[in-house]
């Protein structure tokens, strides 16, 4: 049975003493406290003979009472004398809250902190890219260093495991499309145009940009998670000791398996875009399914279909590139793994849409419009 502190308060010669009894640790302390704190009449002394064990949370409980008392304490054998006064020696009068920098102070010494760590995550960022350059150098000097197995392994990874997703994503997005847009048209009785619509926004745009974002989420990620958390098991450290480079054996079989596949997976995204949009035109306008097929044939330029394919690889570099960068970033603990895996995603997500945009204004510029 737990055994409680207690107190008594006795009174003698208009002095007042309380006396504490029992063990003076935080197990035993719980009835103490709050009876110590609604004690409102003057103390004189604490008195704590009597109590059987005492630890570091005891001695503070003692001590701020008779702090706020202004009474000292008695009774105290060495083991209580050690702790009393190393609580003593850890009070401090400084604010809890410590105080704050004017806003401007603050808003700059962020800002600054921004640009620091953006310009030293460019210089990274270059040193890993002139990493990679180097190792594919070395590997046309010696191509039977490169690994085979692990390229087929990570296009499964990045291609044929991503088909049922991307499909499922792209039937949908050709069917919102081609819902929406016939909507609109109706209004100018120009709904047969749908099919240009559907045709031409999922080949040049929607296809590939989609397909990018769902393998920086799938893949990018993977890579992050995958190569940090072997640098904090430190396989790759273990690689290097035994001479193998990280490099050609972890990090170019992924960026090639994503230059490679993208092409392919954002040309698989376009075909079921436009498979959607010509269900919804067969059953909401009336347009047959195979006229749908043959209408895009003719509608769509070929400039927009080879817009897309240009796209692709270069979305699935930055891709590859982020998710390995960070994951070979991991140093410290796990909580790193999932922070690392996170700015992979976002990044690379981030510079798709920005190169997406620049690729726009390109090939308007060029006339592919």
């Amino acid at each position: 049975m737990r055994e409680w502190a207690e107190y008594s308060l006795e009174e003698s010669g208009g002095r007042a003493t309380v006396t504490i009894t029992g063990p003076l640790t935080v197990s035993g302390i719980g009835r103490l406290d709050p009876e110590l704190r609604k004690i409102t009449d003057s103390v004189q002394f604490v008195d704590i003979s009597g109590v059987t064990r005492v630890d570091t949370v005891g001695a503070w409980v003692v001590h701020r009472f008779a702090e706020d008392k202004g009474a000292d304490i008695t009774g105290a054998d060495e083991t209580a004398e050690v702790l009393l006064e190393t609580v003593e020696r850890s009070t401090s009068d400084a604010p809890v809250v410590p105080p704050r920098s004017k806003i401007f102070g603050r808003v700059t010494e962020h800002v600054g902190a921004k640009v620091y760590e953006f310009g030293n995550g460019v210089r990274h960022n270059i040193g890993f890219l002139g990493a990679i350059i180097a190792s594919m150098g070395a590997l046309l000097l010696h191509p039977r260093r490169f690994r085979t197995k692990a390229l087929v392994r990570q296009m499964e990874q990045v291609g044929v495991s991503s088909l049922p997703i991307v499909g499922l994503m792209s039937f949908l997005i050709g069917i919102v499309i081609a819902q929406q847009g016939a909507v609109q048209l109706q209004q100018f009785g120009a709904e047969t145009l749908t099919v240009n619509l559907v045709g031409r926004i999922t080949l040049r745009e929607l296809g590939v940009l989609m397909t990018a974002i769902m393998v920086a989420g799938r893949s990018g990620s993977a890579f992050a998670a995958q190569l940090g958390t072997m640098k904090l098991t430190e396989e790759i450290d273990a690689m290097r000791t035994i001479g193998v480079s990280p490099m050609e054996a972890l990090v170019i079989p992924r960026i090639l398996a994503a230059v490679i596949m993208m092409p392919l997976l954002g040309f698989y995204a376009c075909v079921c875009a436009v498979i959607g949009g010509a269900v919804i035109g067969d059953v909401l306008l009336d347009i047959p399914f195979l006229t749908f097929l043959a209408r895009i044939q003719e509608v769509v330029p070929a400039t927009d279909f080879w817009v897309g394919v240009v796209k692709a690889p270069v979305f699935g570099l930055i891709i590859a590139l982020a998710g390995c960068y960070q994951g070979m970033q991991v140093e410290g603990n796990a909580e790193e793994v999932g922070l690392r895996t996170t700015a992979a995603v976002v990044q690379a997500i981030f510079m798709v849409i920005v190169l997406d945009a620049f690729f726009a204004v390109f090939f308007s510029s060029i006339g592919w419009i």
